[in-house]
């Protein structure tokens, strides 16, 4: 995490404690793609993430959290607002 903020770079996990990261360090960057999907072969989910990523391109340059499951797309700004408990 600290490497990808340090460098601008966008980290794309299937790891949810990446945002959970974020959410306990109030971190800003960097900007994650969280894919939620129980089968991540890109077969399956690539040309979702890139649509998905394509579409909010602009939002992932500010450094946001970008979440893909087979369902939906959503986006959360960063620092994420909401605790662990």
């Amino acid at each position: 995490m600290a490497y990808a903020s340090a460098n601008d770079y966008v980290v794309l996990t299937h790891d949810l404690d990446f945002s959970a990261i974020l959410a306990a360090t109030h971190g800003e960057k960097p900007c994650v793609v969280q894919i939620r999907a129980e089968d991540v072969s890109p077969d399956v989910i690539g040309l979702q993430v890139i649509a998905a990523v394509r579409q909010m391109a602009s939002e992932l340059e500010n450094s946001d959290l970008l979440n893909v499951d087979p369902n939906r797309t959503r986006m959360r700004l960063l620092p994420l607002n909401w605790s662990l408990d």
